[in-house]
């Protein structure tokens, strides 16, 4: 197996594939250390335009935690209400959800920043634009879960604030043209999660040869 810059390239691929979505933690706070090296691995995924759209907010303290989950929680019981889901479920699912957010040792508010993008006179390319600045901010998300891992720290990725993105910005106080993407919850991890399904490789990729 081929070595580059000192690593085994199949150690590479093996830590790639051991990574899981840990949704359970231990109560062990994560050091402000830890996070800054996560946070700097999201800061150096590639970007559209290299325009680095990303914002990180982090919450530590119980009550912002609780605070925000609260808020998100209400609107979701509402839209399951909508759905018809029975009180019992709703009930269920909403509490859930609050709990997950409020005990995790450390949640990571990823936002999306148009300022640093290009901006178009008509629609189509704008919209364009702004996906690119998604695509962007996932990119940034994917180093953060590497970089938790390779911390030995749990890490999942929740794209509930995009449910709620005018809650999220009144409840953390974020400009209005900062985008709520995604919460990643971080921690020691309580669990050790199964191996999920992969779909196999021949289903998904398409040589231009084998036309």
């Amino acid at each position: 197996m081929p070595i580059k810059n000192g690593v085994i390239m199949q150690d590479f691929y093996d830590f790639v594939q051991s990574r899981r979505s840990v949704r359970n933690y231990r109560e062990k706070l994560i050091s402000r250390d830890q996070i800054t090296r996560i946070l700097a691995a999201g800061m150096w995924a590639p970007s559209a335009h290299n325009a680095q759209p990303w914002r990180f907010f982090v919450l530590e303290s119980i009550e912002k935690k609780r605070q925000l989950a609260e808020a998100m929680g209400a609107l979701f019981r509402r839209d399951l209400e909508k759905d018809g889901e029975t009180a019992e479920t709703i009930e269920l699912v909403v509490n859930e959800s609050i709990e997950r957010f409020s005990t995790a040792p450390l949640l990571v508010l990823v936002c999306l920043s148009m300022d640093t993008m290009d901006e178009y006179s008509d629609e189509r390319r704008q919209q364009a634009e702004f996906v690119m600045g998604v695509q962007s901010v996932a990119a940034a998300i994917q180093n953060i879960l590497l970089a938790a891992h390779a911390e030995e720290l749990g890490a999942c990725w929740f794209c509930a604030p995009l449910f709620c993105q005018g809650i999220v910005q009144e409840t953390l106080k974020i400009p209005s043209d900062v985008y709520p993407q995604a919460l990643i919850a971080l921690g020691e991890p309580a669990e050790s999660p199964l191996t999920p399904p992969r779909r196999r490789l021949e289903e998904i990729v398409v040589f231009d040869s084998e036309k």
